[in-house]
């Protein structure tokens, strides 16, 4: 059966809920297992250091997993693993201060002040930071930096979540995105695929917040979901398949349970058993014996890995809660 017949409309009631909280443990658990991959070098603050091999994993680790730890029960593995996960990461960037020693560095640079946004939206707070970057954001070069307007929304939000005024105004910048144009459907491509995702997340504070989404664009991400999602999944495009899968976690309303039934079971397909999850095309099979193998580099699965969790935690509160919700309308209609 090909990824897109799995991902037909019909697909089987519940099946969403069958495979989340295994997809869930698992994606957890290789992160947990590949701590080493997201410690940064001893040169971490070195200009020859590649920040998307460094800084950009262990701040994406945060990010995720702090949404993770909002969107699952207190006292479960999961939630205690998103949680151990941040502490770890808190660790590396040496309670704040490694990002404190960054933005000195960079005063120019928006990438310090997302990542410390990521702790901050945890409630980790390094005191020297904030009174840094509240002196930067006050300056005319902080307000008028030029960047694509998605990475605008993102830096937006991380003021919001640090408590700074916002350098402009969200709303105006929303209207210059792909999806704030609310673009021909048929535009859709891998970039404004990436693009439209992160608006999404950056308007809904990573996924948290769905009230915060407009009218227009829930409508329009209900309509064409699916059939992007079908898309990518036939051309497995397995990062951007779980990354479009938390934007439908994160529309206001009832949750697409259609769209999750169909879509889940077929994204599960490309977990390796030890819970990795590549980025892109084919998927590998562990040889006989040795199913707790690693079948992809670090760099080649770790952000995909980090999204199906994070897509997945989302996807089971949204479920849940409108599960509970559909009971106690049932029990009070029959009162």
């Amino acid at each position: 059966m090909t990824a897109s017949a799995a991902t037909a409309p019909g697909g089987k009631p519940g099946a969403a809920l069958t495979v989340l909280p295994g997809v869930l443990r698992r994606a957890l658990g290789w992160a947990d297992a590949h701590r080493a991959g997201f410690v940064l070098p001893a040169d971490v603050l070195e200009p020859h250091t590649e920040v998307n091999r460094t800084l950009k994993p262990l701040g994406e680790l945060a990010q995720l997993c702090t949404t993770i730890s909002r969107s699952t029960a207190p006292h479960t593995p999961e939630h205690h693993a998103a949680n151990e996960l941040i502490t770890f990461a808190w660790d590396q960037v040496h309670a704040g201060d490694l990002l404190l020693e960054l933005l000195r560095g960079e005063p120019f640079a928006a990438y310090p002040y997302e990542i410390y946004a990521a702790f901050a939206g945890y409630g980790l707070r390094n005191e020297g930071f904030e009174r840094l970057a509240g002196t930067l954001s006050a300056t005319r070069g902080w307000a008028h930096t030029e960047q694509h307007a998605n990475r605008e929304l993102g830096l937006i939000n991380s003021e919001r979540r640090v408590g700074a005024a916002a350098h402009t105004d969200a709303g105006a910048v929303l209207a210059r995105t792909w999806l704030g144009g609310l673009s021909e459907p048929w535009m859709f491509e891998g970039p404004s695929g990436y693009a439209l995702t992160h608006t999404v997340f950056h308007i809904t504070d990573w996924c948290c917040v769905p009230e915060r989404m407009p009218a227009d664009i829930d409508a329009y991400l209900r309509a064409w979901l699916p059939p992007w999602i079908d898309g990518c999944l036939d051309s497995r495009q397995w990062d951007l398949t779980g990354e479009l899968l938390a934007v439908a976690a994160a529309l206001p309303g009832p949750p697409p349970t259609d769209l999750f039934d169909a879509a889940w079971p077929a994204l599960a397909t490309a977990q390796a058993p030890g819970g990795a999850v590549p980025e892109t095309g084919p998927t590998a099979s562990p040889a006989p014996g040795d199913a707790g193998a690693d079948p992809y580099p670090f760099l080649a699965c770790y952000h995909s890995t980090l999204v199906t969790a994070f897509a997945a935690a989302l996807s089971l509160k949204r479920l849940a809660t409108h599960g509970a919700n559909a009971v106690a309308a049932d029990t009070g209609a029959a009162v």
